[in-house]
């Protein structure tokens, strides 16, 4: 099978997640940059980072690339591609653009040009006056970097976040990707107990439970690719069955997750349901106040309101206070925060160990990590 260059775009901050996901599944990250990590990939890698992929929100196969300062030569350059190799006859063709420091500044007028320019090319090789765009979706991205231009297809489709499992959320809900990214920059494993007092809809927890059972992501959704003539369905049946083989049973230690609001808790119960762990997490009505446990070196990975609004902000200080309470409970554990609150550390009254920045949705956050003791090694005392 041939190999095509590739990238997987994700959250500012979680590229070297993508590329650590990316060697765990055999596919060699060839470079890194803000917010896409580059990767070369036959049908079955592509099928497989489509599936198994946690914290990248699209998979894209590279069609062209080259150089280009204005639209004259923007439409030139795309229309020499051989899109007939790439598209049928009756593909439909959504144009995006993505324009970075380019000295060709208007974005709709990038997506037009270059649809011109494949539409034309298309029609030709085909000998259509017209391209009935009624077939499988193949959505082009134009990723414009200064005069370097990257035409790319969306293997995707519905962006990787949407697992399938979230038909009901709260407020400002935590997109999945980001969720699991957390997740793998912490330090917990399935042998260590993991906590989030305020839970919301359970997103952290449940992506937390899927990678303890090692259930890919995509397994119950569909990607435009599956429909595409030239990419075999047996890499996507076989990359399934592989990923459903690789399911590890029930998690031995569950994990717990809490919220004060019983409605929000009755979303996160049928949401974890839908994902298949819901034997994986205990949900509890608690006041992050109240939340309490007796079991050592665990790991608290918690997603707090942010208090966007002034009239919020004393009562998101007062809920962080509380938090850090919690916290002052659990001396063993390690905890961590994604907040865009500037005065956590302050509120906390400790120094994070480690900080990073990363985006939820576009709000610029902090994400915290107070690291505790490590668990000491089996069949050594406490």
């Amino acid at each position: 099978m041939p190999n095509y260059d590739c990238f997987a775009a994700c959250v500012f901050g979680l590229e070297a997640v993508v590329a650590r996901e990316l060697t765990h599944l055999e596919l060699l990250p060839t470079r890194t940059e803000d917010g896409r990590v580059w990767f070369t990939a036959d049908p079955s890698g592509l099928a497989r980072a489509n599936l198994a992929l946690r914290t990248a929100e699209r998979v894209f196969v590279v069609a062209g690339c080259f150089e280009a300062d204005e639209f004259d030569t923007l439409y030139e350059q795309t229309v020499r591609i051989p899109w007939e190799e790439w598209l049928p006859r009756d593909a439909a063709i959504p144009v995006q653009a993505d324009l970075t420091r380019s000295p060709i500044r208007s974005v709709r007028s990038t997506q037009s040009v270059v649809k011109r320019a494949i539409v034309s090319r298309l029609q030709q090789a085909y000998g259509l006056l017209r391209l009935p765009e009624s077939g499988p979706r193949f959505g082009v991205h134009v990723l414009a970097r200064k005069r370097h231009i990257v035409l790319a297809l969306d293997c995707s489709g519905t962006g990787l976040h949407k697992r399938g499992y979230r038909t009901r959320s709260g407020v400002a809900p935590l997109r999945e990707t980001l969720a699991a990214g957390l997740v793998q920059l912490s330090v917990w494993t399935p042998d260590r107990p993991f906590a989030d007092p305020l839970c919301g809809s359970g997103t952290i927890a449940i992506e937390a439970a899927l990678i303890g059972r090692g259930i890919a992501p995509g397994l119950n959704r569909r990607f435009d690719a599956e429909h595409w003539p030239w990419f075999s369905a047996d890499a996507w049946s076989e990359a399934r069955a592989a990923l459903r083989s690789a399911v590890r049973p029930r998690l031995q230690r569950p994990l717990i997750a809490t919220d004060h609001d019983a409605r929000i808790l009755k979303i996160a119960r049928h949401n974890a349901q839908r994902a298949g762990v819901a034997d994986d997490i205990h949900f509890q009505q608690c006041d992050v106040a109240d939340f309490r446990s007796s079991r050592s070196y665990g790991c608290l990975i918690t997603n707090p309101p942010y208090g966007e609004r002034l009239s919020e902000r004393r009562a998101v200080d007062a809920l962080y206070r509380k938090l850090a309470e919690t916290v002052e409970r659990l001396p063993t554990w390690s905890v961590f925060v994604l907040t865009p609150h500037p005065q956590l550390e302050r509120l906390f009254g400790k120094t994070a160990t480690r900080r990073r920045k990363l985006y939820n949705s576009r709000i610029p956050c902090t994400f915290y990590q107070f690291l505790g003791p490590k668990p000491p090694e089996p069949g050594r005392h406490r």
